[in-house]
């Protein structure tokens, strides 16, 4: 459980901060062009970070961060499993985004926040390392699809009074 924690950690700071995003920033109903572009972006962002989650899985993410910090292998099946449900979540709620819906928000504004951390995260990583680190490839692919993504949020929400 120990070797989860880094996840989780920033993983859950993540959650937080998009549940009081698509909590805070509702999409008023004249902003479904807004929306669709959003979820357009979206779908850019979900499949980047498909690529993403491909990289880390086959240069074996889930052993190289647990030993970066002395702790023991992620398994891989609980890597996977957990990286395919938030595929299948995010997948579902693009065209739920177009709707409005706080739940697609949710799921949007995490991948937005996870992806721009991972754009950071991972060549931090590779420097601590002196050497490469799974998934740095696609990191800043991962950034900048995120930064967009959050961009595109922006347009489709607004905070409320």
């Amino acid at each position: 459980m120990l070797n989860l924690l880094p996840s989780i950690f920033v993983l859950g700071l993540a959650a937080l901060a998009a549940w009081l995003l698509a909590r805070d920033r509702p999409s008023p109903v004249n902003r479904t062009a807004e929306r669709f572009a959003a979820a357009r972006m979206f779908f850019i962002a979900v499949v980047v970070q498909a690529l993403h989650f491909t990289e880390e899985t086959l240069t074996r993410f889930n052993e190289q961060l647990p030993a970066l910090f002395g702790m023991p292998s992620i398994s891989f099946e609980g890597f996977v499993v957990f990286n395919l449900g938030w595929l299948v979540v995010w997948i579902v709620s693009i065209p739920v985004l177009r709707s409005g819906r706080p739940f697609a928000f949710f799921a949007a504004w995490f991948l937005a926040i996870a992806g721009m951390a991972n754009g950071v995260i991972h060549p931090l990583l590779a420097m601590a390392k002196g050497g490469y680190f799974p998934g740095l490839f696609t990191s800043p692919i991962s950034g900048l699809s995120s930064m967009w993504l959050w961009h595109k949020l922006r347009k489709a929400t607004q905070p409320t009074s």
